[in-house]
């Protein structure tokens, strides 16, 4: 039994990219489908399919990278709250990742998205990971 979903969310990503996987596959939750959205709204992933006929359920993600370099898209991807010691801030308190080049993913009580979505709806919430 996993007790961090996103965490192991996130492990699986940057396994896959460190070993220039081009696709990863991971088993699907409602938190893990809008941080899909949001990698592949920013860029950071190529493409995304949900896949609801498998048991359980899984996200198959493409994975984006470089074509002269062979670099991946995503550099970083860190987790900040955790199930051990939860990161709330409020509308004004919002972190910025490399100086506007990341994102910041925040659950807020208007759904999942980015730190700058965020600032300009004035709303706060957990941080729960960083991307850059």
């Amino acid at each position: 039994m996993n007790t961090d979903p996103i965490s192991d969310f996130l492990t699986r990503i940057r396994n896959a990219i460190m070993a220039n996987h081009k696709m990863v596959e991971i088993p699907s939750s409602k938190t893990k489908r809008e941080i899909t959205k949001i990698l592949f709204e920013k860029g950071f992933i190529l493409n995304y399919k949900f896949e609801d006929a498998t048991h359980p359920a899984t996200i198959k993600i493409a994975l984006k990278y470089h074509p002269a370099t062979k670099q991946s898209a995503v550099n970083k991807l860190e987790r900040v709250s955790r199930p051990g010691l939860r990161k709330y801030v409020n509308a004004g308190e919002l972190p910025t990742v490399l100086n506007g080049l990341g994102i910041a993913i925040i659950s807020t009580s208007h759904g999942m998205m980015t730190d700058k979505e965020a600032k300009t709806q004035n709303v706060g919430g957990e941080v729960l990971c960083y991307i850059s």
